[in-house]
């Protein structure tokens, strides 16, 4: 029975292959394979998809490639003495996740269909349920921030039925009197010698703040540095922090999802003290961006970022 469901499953995969090659709509052809695949193992298709989102992110790989995921090896081969052996049964009795997906009993680590067959497999053993995938999530990346990527990814793709989220707005809305320049890297003294991980853009106080992409709110609260603040991980593994705001959006909390262009704060100078405090500064937006790689996080300039938004509204 396996191998007719595999069979099925390849004939669509290569039909997939031949029309991302004439130029189809490249989202629909690989929510087509997730889907597929979920048919086969019933690991929830926007799973696949946003793990597979989360792997071409960390890593530099052929934009034309299907399916970005990478397995290591010591996953892939588990306990076998030789890393060449890649019959499935093999693979299987050592404890390794490489499994054959393309009926040609072999778990081959550069086959499309072998790699997402294993790691829909893999997935399947922990559940269907969202805490199973972020137990099986857990068990493969061990690391708190991938889970919670993957996780909000999953909840994103499932709401839009899309993997392409690159609508961006510029953080003040059309209207508004706003300065700025580029102050990242520039030295800050309040708690400490640092240096200022973002752009501050002046605006009156209740100015709008926007969502600058789409994305999950993944904190909300105070920072005695940052006073009122809110940050937003978006689909590319790019976290938005917004900060010195005078309030919130009604009703807006952790977990959810925001589009860009959606107003989330307003303006103001909160900050530099316990819960509360503000007026130790003119009232500014502070703007941060941070990339993560899978194993670091780290600050970069918005300004370039800014200013291409701030041309296109």
């Amino acid at each position: 029975m396996k191998s007719i469901i595999i069979a099925i499953f390849c004939f669509f995969l290569f039909s997939t292959i031949a029309h991302a090659e004439e130029n189809v709509d490249d989202d629909i052809e690989k929510i087509n394979l997730f889907k597929q695949m979920e048919f086969i193992t019933s690991v929830p298709w926007y799973y696949l998809a946003a793990i597979n989102r989360y792997e071409k992110n960390i890593r530099k790989q052929e934009e034309d490639r299907l399916i970005h995921i990478e397995v290591p090896p010591e996953k892939w081969f588990g306990f076998a003495p030789n890393n060449e052996d890649s019959l499935s049964l093999s693979l299987e009795l050592f404890n390794g996740l490489g499994r054959d997906g393309d009926g040609n009993n072999k778990a081959e680590l550069d086959s499309d269909l072998d790699v997402l067959y294993s790691i829909s497999n893999y997935l399947q053993r922990y559940g269907h349920t969202e805490e199973d995938m972020k137990a099986a999530l857990w068990n493969y990346y061990h690391r708190e921030l991938s889970v919670l990527s993957i996780v909000n990814y999953a909840t994103m793709i499932k709401k839009y039925h899309t993997l392409t989220f690159d609508q961006t707005a510029f953080p003040i809305p059309k209207g508004y009197n706003y300065s700025y320049k580029n102050t990242w890297g520039d030295a800050r003294g309040f708690g400490g010698r640092r240096i200022h991980e973002g752009t501050d853009i002046f605006a009156s106080y209740g100015t709008p703040v926007r969502a600058t992409t789409f994305g999950v709110v993944e904190l909300k609260g105070w920072n005695r540095f940052g006073g009122w603040r809110i940050g937003i991980r978006d689909m590319y593994n790019r976290y938005h922090y917004y900060a010195h705001l005078n309030g919130f959006a009604d009703g807006i909390k952790v977990g959810d999802i925001v589009e860009a262009g959606q107003v989330i704060g307003s303006v103001g100078s909160s900050g530099y003290g316990p819960p509360g405090t503000a007026g130790k500064f003119p009232p500014h937006l502070h703007y941060g961006m941070y990339k993560d790689d899978g194993k670091n996080e780290w600050s970069f300039d918005p300004f370039p970022y800014l200013k291409k938004w701030e041309r296109a509204q």
